[in-house]
């Protein structure tokens, strides 16, 4: 077995990767090579590296790593992630996986990191590790455990062809002086709202979703793909939403088993002064309204432990993931 240093502008690596994950994985869980090519262009700040594992002049094996060490506002410096990871059916059992997951986590150490991730990255291929390839017994005997504040989070789903909006709206309760106070609004960001609602993420949530947020806008996304809040103040929640011809590729949520057309919605969020008060839901429901009027049908929620909430609204667990950490590398 020889190492090959995976490059993201190598056509042909890209194509092993898909073919080796695509073997490993199986149709449920297929990607494409936009899909590679999307995750392995690097965010801002990250570094990433990736290995080939190649027997006989073919790649059997693969994994990529990253890291993002010099903003903790985003990300502790010291965690990095296994992005990705998979060994071809009939190359296990030889070793492969070990040296690449070896490989992986010496190569984290010297990007400064001590603990080491199973998947959730800037440019993440799953949240966490699926449940339904069983094979957590690979990596736990290597170091990892789950995650302390949870050892699973989920993608739930539902057919919106039928979904009945509830048409409810939250009552915020604050008022400013002589201004008359009005329903709460939502409607899809349009040009020009780029700054108020980057504005917003800076001062409601600083961290990863403000990141995501500007690498949306550095990579030209398109800004109506957003929802957002409106009140008296200006934004105050927003709610992300990915159709099949978004700038991020569709399969990252592996839709496969819901009627096309496809979408998806999150992450969501609004204020710190108007949760508990049916904001959150009021937003969601104009989110899935314009979803189901947009023609989607199968329509994911990823990577949440919200499922009680979400069963309000019609959604059901779809994909089930593990969330494993090595805590010393």
């Amino acid at each position: 077995m020889n190492l090959r240093s995976f490059d993201p502008t190598n056509p042909n690596h890209i194509s092993a990767i898909v073919a080796i994950w695509n073997a490993a994985c199986g149709p449920d869980l297929a990607i494409s090579p936009r899909f590679v090519e999307f995750n392995t262009r690097g965010a801002t700040g990250s570094a990433q590296g990736g290995l080939l594992a190649v027997q006989h002049g073919e790649p059997v094996g693969c994994v990529i790593a990253s890291a993002l060490p010099h903003d903790p506002s985003v990300s502790p410096p010291e965690t990095g992630w296994v992005d990705l990871i998979a060994v071809r059916p009939d190359a296990r059992r030889q070793g492969i996986g070990g040296s690449l997951l070896g490989w992986a986590e010496e190569w984290l150490r010297e990007q400064g990191c001590a603990q080491a991730r199973l998947g959730g990255s800037l440019r993440p291929f799953v949240p966490g590790l699926p449940d339904e390839l069983r094979n957590d017994g690979f990596f736990r005997p290597r170091g990892y455990t789950g995650r302390a504040n949870g050892e699973f989070v989920w993608d739930v789903a539902r057919d919106l062809s039928d979904y009945e909006p509830r048409r409810a709206n939250c009552s915020p309760s604050f008022h400013f002086g002589d201004l008359r106070q009005f329903a709460p609004q939502v409607r899809p960001a349009q040009p020009g709202d780029q700054a108020a609602l980057l504005e917003f993420f800076y001062c409601e949530f600083p961290n990863r979703w403000r990141f995501e947020f500007q690498e949306f806008l550095r990579r030209g996304g398109r800004i109506s793909d957003w929802m957002i809040l409106l009140t008296e103040r200006g934004i105050d929640g927003f709610a992300r939403l990915t159709f099949e011809d978004s700038i991020q590729p569709y399969e990252r949520y592996y839709p496969y088993r819901l009627p096309r057309p496809w979408g998806q919605l999150g992450p969501i969020g609004v204020s710190a002064g108007l949760r508990g008060k049916g904001c959150g839901g009021q937003l969601l429901d104009a989110a899935l309204v314009r979803l189901r009027d947009s023609g989607v049908k199968g329509c994911i929620i990823d990577w949440t432990g919200l499922l009680d909430f979400y069963a309000k609204f019609g959604f059901q667990p779809y994909r089930k993931y593990l969330m494993l950490i090595k805590h010393q590398l």
